[in-house]
């Protein structure tokens, strides 16, 4: 008997066929996502710039925001900085800006920049409001150590910036739902640079106010760039000689800002031979003149008196000393050296400062710029996983702070001397 396959029954390449056509609807959603007719581009354009206009929701939620941050560089608690991060605002308005760029519109543009300026500045006077309020602590716990290291430009935050730019373009431009998360990750690299940028003008303290406004419009900038990059890959072009001139003056400004900004403009300058390097501070020694001995003279020794006998009849001649030599005064001088100190500066190759810690890798108890001065204990360090951590102390906020530091981010101003006794020198006088 004969036994054949049931009509009904696909073919083998039934199965190859579904996956070429659903390949094909995919390459054709993605390149609908950008209309080939004015029309369409118009009404596209228009949809997602209602979607990033901004509420009252913005404006609410970034002085919440603002005042949890300003209290957790107040404490200098982590839990309450990342707490303000999950209540920031939906940065839609963001993306706005980079939709305005591309498609040249002056209205847009305007509105969106002025929106989330209005928003910062409500996240400034936050913090600057936390840091009129740190003037009342007590030194010993004035180190503010969270408003120091987000007010300084790391390349993983960089990292974490663009990741969080290039999401949250694709999921707002592809999707109709809020791109909460990544929205969270811009608003930790946009938020805090600008809250602790108002804390340190409210705290009087320094490096920490205008070194976080400029990381602040660095990442801002920074984002921005990917912003309009992710977008030229999705397919947003401008399509005017007025939307082509915009984005690219605006492209041209952000490259810029970014160059000079970052230090990366000088490495090319050098580079190139068009600059030279800045030099490392000039290592001094200071040299103490060393105390001369002093000589202390025994006393005078009169001279000897011969007397001259009677003669006899065995003439002599007896000589009489008058005075008895006494043993004569050793003079001994001991020169005693001071210990000089160690001065040694700050000079990281990232994030413009270092961390004191309390033991070798332990917790941070202050931060110093790059610049600041530290006093080393001369002949203390100790080697932990390969990694050498100096003993040192400095004043921070006029409060005497001892701890570690790697020795990697010190620059010595100073020498460490030969710490050997000093020679003793002996003079003796002797008849």
């Amino acid at each position: 008997m004969d036994y054949t396959d049931p009509p009904s029954q696909s073919t083998p390449e039934s199965p190859q066929e579904f996956i070429s056509a659903r390949a094909r609807r995919r390459r054709a959603q993605r390149r609908a996502y950008f209309p080939t007719d004015e029309a369409g581009r118009a009404a596209l354009y228009e949809h997602l710039a209602r979607r990033t206009f901004p509420s009252y929701e913005l404006f609410v939620f970034a002085l919440i925001s603002g005042l949890i941050l300003g209290l957790g560089y107040l404490f200098n608690a982590q839990a309450l900085i990342f707490f303000g991060v999950l209540v920031a605002p939906l940065l839609t308005p963001w993306i706005g800006i980079s939709l305005a760029v591309i498609a040249g519109s002056g209205r847009l543009f305007i509105q969106t920049l002025t929106a989330l300026f209005v928003s910062s500045l409500l996240i400034f006077s936050s913090g600057l409001l936390a840091g009129l309020a740190s003037r009342a602590l007590p030194d010993s716990a004035r180190t503010f150590t969270e408003a120091f290291t987000h007010s300084r430009l790391w390349w993983p935050e960089l990292v974490v910036l663009t990741i969080g730019a290039i999401i949250l373009t694709i999921s707002f431009v592809r999707s109709e739902e809020r791109p909460y998360l990544p929205s969270a990750l811009l608003a930790y690299e946009l938020l805090l640079p600008i809250c602790a940028a108002g804390f340190g003008l409210g705290s009087g303290v320094e490096g920490i106010w205008l070194q976080g406004l400029q990381v602040f419009l660095v990442h801002f900038v920074w984002a921005t760039f990917f912003g309009i990059l992710t977008l030229f890959f999705l397919r947003f072009y401008p399509t005017t000689i007025s939307g082509a001139t915009f984005t690219g003056l605006a492209i041209i400004a952000i490259l810029t800002i970014v160059t000079y900004s970052t230090g990366f403009g000088q490495w090319i300058r050098i580079q190139a031979g068009l600059a030279t390097p800045e030099p490392d501070p000039v290592t001094q020694t200071v040299s103490t003149p060393t105390p001369l001995p002093t000589l202390t003279p025994s006393p005078e020794i009169p001279e000897a008196t011969a007397v001259i006998g009677v003669p006899t009849q065995t003439p002599s001649i007896t000589l009489t000393p008058k005075a008895t030599l006494k043993p004569s005064q050793t003079s001994t001088s001991t020169v005693t050296a001071e210990p000089t100190p160690i001065i040694g500066f700050i000079k990281a190759a990232e994030g413009g400062g270092a961390f004191i810690r309390d033991k070798p890798g332990g917790k941070v108890i202050a931060t110093l710029g790059n610049g600041a001065t530290v006093t080393i204990v001369p002949n203390d360090f100790q080697e932990v996983g390969k990694v050498i951590w100096i003993h040192v102390f400095a004043l921070v906020n006029g409060v005497r702070v001892e701890g570690w530091m790697i020795q990697s981010v010190l620059i010595t101003a100073t020498p460490i001397a030969d710490w050997q006794p000093s020679a003793t020198s002996e003079f003796t006088v002797t008849p």
